[in-house]
């Protein structure tokens, strides 16, 4: 199996964070490549956070709520690769 980070996009040419404003999966539950995982918001845009790959959202590592630098992994899928 392999891991694969879910990073903090950026949606904008001057994004340099953005806040999770909501999960759409939970720790346990199966993701497919391409699914909305989470919402996220900058200062000027509201958008979805898609898997980069399919399999198991295995952890979450920020809250809702929490600001996250652009590039930083927010979350982790463990695919069967």
């Amino acid at each position: 199996m392999k891991r694969v980070n879910i990073i903090m996009p950026k949606f904008g040419m001057t994004m340099k964070k953005g806040t999770i404003v909501e999960w759409k999966k939970k720790e346990g539950e199966r993701v497919e490549k391409e699914e909305t995982i989470a919402i996220v918001e900058s200062e000027k845009i509201t958008g979805e956070v898609k898997a980069p790959a399919s399999g198991t959202l295995v952890e979450v590592l920020h809250d809702v709520g929490d600001e996250v630098p652009v590039g930083e992994p927010i979350a982790i899928i463990e695919t069967e690769e």
